[in-house]
């Protein structure tokens, strides 16, 4: 009981810091990063219909599909990508609970996916999952009531990185038979990693292990995984970048969406409340609840790009 009540005030205190310095690998940093992962909240309603499709042979490359409520048209797709430091994390444990109910309710598909996690694959390999996901909805587009025209990937954290490298660095979707074509726009949420280089040198010591082994120390490949850097036209067309108010996510949030500007894209991006650990997995928790900031602020634009 002690343990845990050590383990309980150490995360009590983590929360309250958030920047605080750690060697890597401390229980600081685990418990970093258990919290982000744990990002469930109660009170959201429940949304019917879940499917789940596998895409792959992996275990690991799964997706629950929620359909639109009462849709009578094929109804415009959001996929999310859930965060965890590119090693952990899962669709049921940190997706939040408020995103699938809110979404179909307003008319549209909803999908949450898995993909393999480091070290057992490459951050590669999980853009390649990302990809390979959306591949498997479309090819269902028919039996789901997808509108394969109308499609937004969402992600938070490990995820807002993925899905911002998916909409940046064409590569991924043509592996998978897609195009930049087959997106209308891609929503990070409170990412922290779109400069990879720029983060592996600048960015909290708590969190330099995880970026090591997600990333490696070849310069090259660090660029090549950094959504600013692969920002050069041509890119997704639409981008919303939400965050709160931790410094390094700000600081890489503007960067990208000077990039995406510079070259073309549409990008918008929009700050809310919320400081360190707590109001990373606040954001993630909440989306989707009618009564937290960012909900209409996403659902406007959700509907500008869906053009309903």
């Amino acid at each position: 009981m002690r343990h845990a009540m050590l383990l309980s005030l150490a995360a009590t205190a983590l929360v309250a810091s958030g920047i605080a310095e750690a060697r890597p690998g401390s229980l600081r940093e685990r418990l970093r990063e258990r919290i982000a992962v744990r990002s469930e909240g109660p009170a959201a309603p429940v949304a019917p219909g879940k499917q789940t499709i596998t895409y792959g042979s992996d275990p690991l490359q799964v997706l629950d599909f929620y359909p639109a409520r009462a849709a009578r048209a094929p109804a415009p797709l959001v996929v999310f990508v859930h965060g965890g430091g590119w090693k952990r994390g899962s669709k049921d444990n940190a997706s939040g609970n408020w995103k699938a109910p809110h979404y179909t309710a307003d008319g549209y598909a909803y999908a949450a996916i898995n993909y393999r996690l480091v070290p057992e694959a490459t951050v590669e390999q999980q853009a390649a999952d990302v990809a390979a996901a959306l591949k498997a909805l479309l090819d269902r587009a028919g039996a789901l009531n997808i509108d394969r025209r109308q499609v937004v990937i969402m992600g938070h954290s490990a995820g807002a990185h993925l899905v911002a490298l998916v909409g940046t660095d064409e590569r991924y979707l043509r592996a998978a038979g897609l195009s930049f074509a087959d997106l209308d726009g891609v929503l990070p949420i409170d990412g922290a990693a779109y400069d990879v280089p720029r983060q592996m040198t600048e960015g909290p010591k708590m969190m330099q292990q995880t970026y090591a082994q997600a990333f490696g120390t070849n310069p090259a490949r660090q660029r090549a995984l950094s959504p600013t850097l692969q920002a050069a036209a041509p890119n997704a067309p639409r981008f919303l970048i939400i965050h709160v108010q931790r410094p390094d996510g700000i600081s890489q949030a503007q960067q990208l969406e000077a990039a995406l500007r510079k070259n073309g894209a549409v990008a918008e991006r929009r700050d809310f409340p919320g400081e360190s650990l707590s109001g990373h997995a606040e954001i993630n928790r909440q989306l989707g609840n009618p009564d937290y900031a960012a909900t209409p602020v996403v659902d406007a634009w959700l509907k500008g790009v869906f053009g309903t």
